[in-house]
């Protein structure tokens, strides 16, 4: 089995590490782990592509590069120029250091590189750590994804539904903020929403009188329901949600017809 890793922390990030060992573990002995990513951190980046510009990219080592470049950068330079003659089977991002569930995931880089691979025809998976007071303070806050990463993986690949139509399915994970030997299991859950968490601006005036925007957050430890993926991580389970790139709100298209008709 061949696999691609990509992620937006960076190329030195410690959860691409954790990542590196997961694919490892699910290509076997006789795989092949490739790693195309950022050269530098892109978290917010989203689907974003470099398309006004060219993108440098590096060889750190065998199978490894690093790119000036987003995410989906990342994942298109590895499929039309690093893994051209060697297309992998299947592409994974992360481990992302903080959750990509509810809102978040529309963000995310991590998401953004999976996206890019569905688009590509090529089945992906997005791994994320969610942090909290159960696992920030550990030696190694990514232990419940490295304990648990490699089976979650597994399990989409051997049992997950891969569809072939034009936006095809890809899949967001969430570990949850929990110790490894706390994690209650997985659930299959819907992308959730924090009601009351939204991203803002903060203006700061630096020494020499000049004024900066900082972008600020807000709290993650809101639960989005039941059956969503923020409620199953506070729960101690990890979260499998399956998506799409389609935006289309299709169930308004029939009433919104029978409107402007």
């Amino acid at each position: 089995m061949r696999i691609l890793i990509t992620n937006d922390d960076g190329i030195n990030a410690p959860g691409l590490a954790t990542l590196t060992a997961i694919a490892h573990a699910v290509a076997g002995p006789d795989g092949e782990v490739w790693t195309v990513a950022p050269a530098f951190e892109q978290s917010g980046v989203g689907h974003c592509i470099s398309y006004a510009h060219p993108s440098l990219i590096t060889e750190f080592g065998p199978k490894r590069f690093a790119m000036e470049g987003a995410p989906a950068d990342c994942v298109l330079a590895a499929l039309y120029d690093v893994m051209k003659d060697t297309p992998p089977d299947l592409i994974l991002s992360g481990v992302n250091r903080g959750n990509n569930a509810a809102d978040n995931t529309l963000y995310s880089g991590t998401i953004g590189a999976i996206m890019e691979a569905a688009l590509q025809g090529v089945p992906g998976i997005a791994l994320s750590q969610f942090f909290g007071p159960g696992n920030r303070d550990l030696e190694d806050p990514f232990e419940a994804a490295a304990a648990h990463g490699a089976a979650t993986v597994r399990a989409i690949w051997d049992k997950g539904i891969w569809t072939q139509d034009d936006y095809r399915v890809f899949y967001n994970v969430n570990f949850p903020p929990v110790a490894a030997r706390d994690v209650k299991g997985h659930k299959v859950a819907a992308q959730g929403f924090r009601r009351d968490t939204k991203f803002g601006m903060t203006p700061v005036t630096a020494p020499n009188g000049r004024r900066f925007l900082w972008v600020t957050g807000g709290p993650q430890d809101v639960p989005t329901g039941a059956g969503t993926d923020v409620t199953a991580n506070l729960d101690g389970y990890t979260s499998i949600t399956p998506m799409r790139a389609d935006l289309t709100a299709h169930d308004l298209l029939s009433d919104l017809e029978t409107r402007l008709s």
